[in-house]
Order: structure tokens, then sequence, then C-alpha cells
């Protein structure tokens, strides 16, 4: 990153209930539940960590943690002047964002929904690109994949150049949904402030917004999973695991 460019922060949202998952008979919060092995959360605070964001916040919702101890918290490990979580009852996923970009310290910000899965490598392959967009002046970056699986996909229409035409119910060509993963330039915490005023409340509408009024650039990704179910959770973990290394065998020296 450019001195120019600015420190990035990171943003996790997990201000839903992970009521669809509750459903499906998983008792662990969404932000807590275990992908590979360690709590989604914590996986991606460490993984925003390691792209260089200078500061985590967890935006958590408050019935999900109540009265934890945060010394034995899943998160204690974590550098504590790094991280830190918030407590957070947003009646909606636009007013957890706001919430949250108020709390950060000025700058870019690389946000996820803590229902994002994606692996390591490509989250370093990602992030990069996405922080390049900010630094050439786009105002936003949506992660986008071509993996469609959800009964509710976020559809990405884009040009031929990667830039972002809208974000919404139709799909585009060829067809697009986002990851679940964005990258914010400060003007973009204008915006959706001034969205959240005028009565919007889904993430989905700002993302309109900013593509419609301003420039927003595509990153792409093969795949990335949402954990909405309780099969999303078990795909996730058997992805992981395939792209796992292999741990190497032992070759004893004959006698």
């Amino acid at each position: 990153m450019r001195a120019t460019d600015g420190v990035m922060h990171g943003l996790i949202l997990a201000g839903g209930e992970g009521s669809r998952l509750a459903a499906d008979g998983v008792d662990t919060p969404k932000a807590l539940v275990t992908v590979q092995d360690r709590p989604q959360m914590v996986e991606l605070a460490e993984a925003f960590l390691t792209l260089g964001c200078a500061t985590v916040t967890c935006m958590v919702r408050d019935s999900v943690l109540p009265d934890v101890d945060d010394a034995m918290a899943p998160w204690a490990d974590l550098p504590a002047e790094r991280v830190r979580v918030v407590r957070c009852h947003t009646p909606s996923s636009l007013h957890t964002l706001v919430e949250g970009l108020m709390r950060l310290p000025a700058g870019p910000v690389l946000a996820s929904m803590v229902d994002t899965v994606l692996p390591r490598p490509e989250w370093s392959r990602v992030a990069p690109d996405m922080r390049a967009a900010l630094a050439g002046g786009a105002a936003a970056a949506i992660l986008t994949t071509p993996f469609v699986d959800d009964e509710r996909p976020l559809y990405v229409r884009q040009d031929a150049d990667g830039r972002v035409r809208d974000v919404g119910a139709t799909p585009g060509v060829p067809v697009r949904v986002t990851g679940g993963a964005y990258a914010f330039a400060p003007r973009a915490r204008t915006i959706a402030a001034a969205a959240l005023a005028a009565g919007r409340s889904r993430m989905r509408s700002l993302l309109g917004i900013l593509a419609r009024e301003t420039r927003v650039v595509a990153v792409e990704a093969e795949k990335v999973i949402d954990l909405d179910h309780a099969r999303d959770l078990t795909a996730a973990r058997a992805w992981l695991a395939e792209l796992a290394p292999a741990a190497p065998t032992s070759t004893g020296t004959p006698a």
C-alpha cells in the first residue's frame, strides 16, 4: 500500500441473530461458529490483521454475547490494542454498518459480513485489489463471485472492465453475486450515513446507491460461501479441509 492510500481499518459485521442457522439446529451463534479450527469472527479478525489492517472492529449483536467475560472469550488471544468487540443492538444491516463506521478511525475500510467464508490465500489475493481500487479513485470495491448458492442472491451488474453499474435482485451477464466483503473509501462513510438518514435500512440499498452515483469496482473470487444454513456450514468445512495442505508423511530410515 502506498503512503498516500492511508491506513486501512477492518470492520466485521455480525449484528444479525443468525435465525436461519438456529432454525436448522445450529445452537452456536453465527459469529462464533467454528468453520475450520477457530470461531468465524476470530478467523476473520486474524485474516484482517494479516492483510495489514491497523485495527479490526467486530460489531456483534448483544444478545449473541450476553455478559461474556472478555478475558475468557474466544477472541481473548487477539491483540487487544488492535482488535475490539463492540456489542450492538441494531435493527438492520445498514444500521450496523453505519454504527461500525462511526467507531473507526479515519481512513479506508475493509469490511466483511461475519458469515463470509473465503480461504486465506484468496483473502491475500483479493484484498490488495480492493484496496488498489480505492487508491485509484473508486468510492468502494465489492467482492463478487460467480458461485451462486443462496435463496436470496444479491446480483452485481458490471461492465466488462469490472465497473459495477447496479446491485439488486436482477442478474447481469455474466452472472455475479456479492461475496459479502467490501472496501470503502472515506467518502463512502458519508454516503452510508446519508442513506440511513433517508430511511434506507439494508446494505443492498447502500451498494445500489454507491454503484449508481459513484465509481464502484468489482473484485472477483471464484467461490465464496455464505453461512446462512447448516448445509452451508457443512459445505464450508469440507471446502476448507479440501484446500488445506496435506500433513507431511513420516519416512523413517529402514533398519
